[in-house]
């Protein structure tokens, strides 16, 4: 039976769900859930990673510090983590949050930007933490591309890489080929999936990474994250075991941490609506549905002919406004017929 690390980034990724509200109590709390259940990594942070919080994606109840702190103090077995994006944050932002005692550190990057990792890794690599590279909006790229930009990652000191499925797009046919190519091109490094719900998937696609070659797969407790929310972590880890991979999770602690999470971190666990479920057809992040909607609404559009529509454009995160552009052109195309 091959061993799998979980990887937890409920306290990280989950924040988007709540507009980054988690203050410390309940980010304790949480974590102290997750390390009884010997999670092995625990991730913290602003939804956008280190450096993040502010007015346009999103101020914070806690900083970083208090966030890196906080969870720190609470985990006695599990190992923390936290997330950065170039661009938000900096070689300072990473110093200090492995000053805080972060033993894994990931960057995030789109799809095909690999080079925009390099300096971030290679300060990791120096500073003795474990770097992690994931790339973004994965179904944007061929397995032979998203292997390319895997393999330069390690050259760059990424001691695992892997893949997000950000827009909850993928098919396990879709997966299976992405991290096969992606764990052929790293060898031994291990291989990272990190799945969307969007169309219900993401344990199916979760499970096809692990048969894959996948080393380390992510969930979050009820599926805590944006839009339909990420892989459920307490139906992944029995589902894995049962697939015949080991975890060294204890079930019942387990379930008791995500009945926890539902309690007392979210006004209700993450649903696939409508929107979601079109957003991750389109290949969309659904983190703009609400931009969507508003928008879409005002001008009388279909919001899910926008969506299909920024599916069609590539839009990435950071491309909020042209979402204006998509609902001033069908609405034009619109009154014009």
């Amino acid at each position: 039976m091959k061993h799998l690390v979980i990887h937890d980034p409920t306290l990280r990724d989950g924040q988007h769900a709540v507009r980054h509200q988690l203050g410390p109590a309940a980010l304790r709390r949480y974590a102290e859930a997750a390390d009884a259940a010997r999670i092995p990594v625990v991730e913290v942070g602003h939804g956008n990673g280190l450096g993040a919080s502010s007015l346009q994606v999103g101020l914070a109840a806690a900083s970083d510090d208090e966030m890196l702190a906080t969870v720190r103090e609470a985990l006695r077995h599990s190992r923390m983590a936290t997330f950065m994006l170039p661009g938000w944050g900096t070689s300072g932002d990473l110093r200090r949050a492995i000053a805080h005692g972060a033993d894994v550190v990931r960057i995030g990057v789109h799809a095909t930007e690999t080079s925009l990792a390099e300096r971030h890794l290679g300060f990791l690599r120096d500073a003795g933490a474990e770097a992690h590279c994931v790339l973004m909006m994965s179904h944007m790229a061929t397995p032979e591309v998203l292997a390319e930009q895997a393999a330069q990652a390690v050259g760059y000191g990424a001691q695992a890489v892997g893949i997000m499925d950000s827009a909850g797009h993928f098919l396990p046919p879709d997966v299976t080929a992405r991290i096969g190519a992606i764990a052929e091109a790293v060898g031994t490094v291990p291989v990272i999936f990190h799945g969307h719900n969007n169309l219900g998937m993401a344990v199916a696609n979760s499970v096809a990474a692990a048969d894959a070659g996948a080393g380390i797969i992510d969930g979050c407790a009820r599926g805590f994250g944006a839009g339909a929310g990420n892989t459920q972590l307490e139906a992944l880890v029995p589902v894995l075991e049962r697939s015949g991979f080991t975890t060294g999770i204890d079930l019942y602690a387990l379930l008791d941490a995500a009945d926890l999470a539902e309690r007392e971190l979210m006004p209700a666990p993450p649903v696939t609506t409508s929107m979601s479920i079109v957003s991750g057809l389109a290949g969309v992040f659904s983190g703009f549905r609400h931009r969507v909607a508003e928008l879409s609404t005002a001008a009388g559009v279909d919001p899910r002919d926008v969506f299909f529509e920024l599916g069609r454009r590539q839009a990435i995160a950071g491309q909020e406004d042209l979402i204006v552009d998509v609902v001033a052109a069908l609405s034009g195309s619109r009154t014009d017929g």
